[in-house]
């Protein structure tokens, strides 16, 4: 990657990595089109290769620049917080401050997750575990003893986990997105699955 791309203009910075996290988001690494890009990004291709180079080069800045930006975010999650469902919730707070600016985002950082293409994985390893463990982190502290007997509180972390994940990719592609009202639909699941698990 050209250091010199950081010499740009903000909003063409911005720009780029929208349209990149777009494309890699909804079509995946192998068949995402740097045409498409350039077209979303409103640059030319030589423009898009002179700063990095291949669209190998192109996907782990990105990966990079999301991983680091999202646990920025997520350092603002309470170090002191033991509730599952509010740790959850300070967790999509922060996944909402990113959207703001970069709406695709956090459905990229997931896509990746699920990434198959060799050289994509490996060119994101170091980050991918990074982020991986700054959730593990947060995880870590949710305290599962308010849980009635029999409920896997691991199972429930997963299974809201699917389900924010899931709503995610039914409304990024909204033309009418906003990333405050997924939010918002999201703690009403997150408030309904509390109520259930609450001991009687």
């Amino acid at each position: 990657m050209n250091g010199k791309f950081f010499d740009l203009k903000k909003e063409k910075q911005d720009r780029m990595i929208n349209a990149a996290l777009r494309v890699f988001a909804g079509q995946g690494y192998l068949h995402a089109s740097t045409d498409q890009i350039v077209k979303e990004a409103g640059i030319s291709k030589g423009l898009l290769f002179h700063y990095f180079e291949t669209k190998l080069g192109l996907y782990t800045f990105v990966y990079e620049y999301s991983a680091r930006y999202m646990m920025l975010e997520l350092g603002s999650v309470s170090t002191v917080e033991h509730d599952l469902f509010e740790l959850l919730r300070q967790i999509e707070q922060a996944h909402t401050r990113a959207m703001r600016e970069y709406p695709y985002m956090q459905q990229f950082l997931n896509r990746a997750m699920t990434e198959d293409v060799g050289e994509a994985l490996t060119a994101a390893e170091n980050m991918r575990m990074q982020l991986e463990e700054t959730y593990e982190r947060i995880y870590r502290r949710a305290n599962y003893d308010s849980f009635p007997a029999g409920v896997d509180g691991h199972k429930v972390l997963n299974m809201m986990n699917l389900t924010i994940r899931g709503l995610m990719a039914e409304r990024i592609y909204d033309t009418s997105f906003q990333p405050d009202l997924l939010y918002q639909e999201i703690c009403g699941y997150l408030e309904l699955m509390k109520k259930i698990t609450r001991k009687a």
